[in-house]
């Protein structure tokens, strides 16, 4: 089986993050404007076995030994794939075994198939979710993350609220603000008032800071004051996203594999990859060779240099 344990990685969320590929690149719900793995290839609301959860645990335990070993610090386990997790039939029982390295688990997850119990049930067992809510409006959904078609945006608000209601483990929400697309007062007003509802431990507001699927900007800064602004009228804890995530990565296999494992899920800014190869004294030849070969791809947006896995299409 292919690598699809990485990291661990900077969170902004959850400090050093050791992260679960679980869904193969790029099976999605959504195709979402803004995303910073590329288009997707197959969008779907069925969930199905992916990979067998035994296989997963064990690369994950020889991780996390090896971690150990180098003295790197983990805070979370993180199942944040290329896709949506909770299309993994086998979610749950990755999270149960996942637990028993005595790590709490997150699971970041787009929130589009919780209306449907068993998937719900399944994220309900990890020790921390975070839910995206990018619109309250049907169309501005459709415009901003691009669900598959069977979809129902009133479906999955209710479920978000069910969920909610019924989880004990700490629970964030996630809006990302896209010029021209979701970032109109009227939008950012009902995002605000429902996730007020939700009752988020935190509502993160965060704007695209990452090569994104689609040639879109991030929200004007005038409006990322008034969203945060709406936001604390319903929450006490609101907190921006608007820059790239913070110190160094850490590797828990060979550097080159790392790096392809890291940049598949998480752009790496020019000075994070700059810092990376120094620490495992790897001269820039090696990314202008990954480059050559195919299996990376350098980018730039909004004046800054990002490397990132190029999407294999199978």
């Amino acid at each position: 089986m292919e690598n699809i344990i990485f990291g661990p990685v900077p969170s902004r969320r959850l400090g050093r993050s050791l992260g679960i590929n679980n869904i193969p690149p790029k099976i999605c719900s959504y195709g979402c404007v803004y995303c910073q793995i590329g288009v997707s290839i197959r969008i779907q609301d069925k969930r199905e076995e992916f990979y067998n959860p035994e296989d997963v645990l064990r690369q994950a335990e020889q991780t996390i030994s090896k971690l150990k070993q180098e003295g790197e610090h983990i805070d979370y386990i993180s199942i944040v794939p290329d896709g949506e997790p909770l299309l993994d039939k086998n979610l749950g029982k990755l999270i149960q075994g996942l637990k028993k390295f005595s790590y709490p688990v997150a699971v970041i997850s787009n929130a589009s198939l919780l209306w449907d119990k068993e998937a719900a049930a399944d994220l309900a067992q990890a020790d921390l979710v975070s839910l995206k809510v990018d619109a309250i409006n049907e169309d501005t959904w459709r415009k901003v993350d691009k669900p598959y078609k069977t979809l129902k945006l009133n479906d999955i608000l209710n479920g978000i609220l069910n969920f909610a209601a019924m989880y004990n483990g700490i629970l964030f929400t996630e809006t990302m603000l896209v010029k021209g697309r979701n970032d109109s007062r009227e939008e950012i007003q009902g995002i605000a008032r429902f996730v007020g509802q939700v009752g988020p431990h935190t509502a993160y507001i965060g704007v695209p800071t990452r090569p994104p699927a689609e040639d879109v900007e991030p929200a004007d800064e005038q409006i990322i004051n008034f969203a945060y602004q709406e936001f604390k009228k319903y929450l006490d804890s609101v907190e921006l996203l608007t820059g790239t995530d913070p110190g160094e990565f850490g590797a828990s296999h060979d550097p080159i594999e790392e790096i392809l494992a890291i940049t598949s899920v998480h752009p790496m800014s020019f000075e994070a990859m700059d810092k990376f190869l120094i620490k495992h004294d790897l001269p820039w030849q090696k990314i202008l060779d990954l480059i050559e070969q195919g299996e990376l791809i350098e980018t730039n947006f909004n004046g800054k240099k990002f490397y990132l896995r190029k999407i294999q299409k199978k």
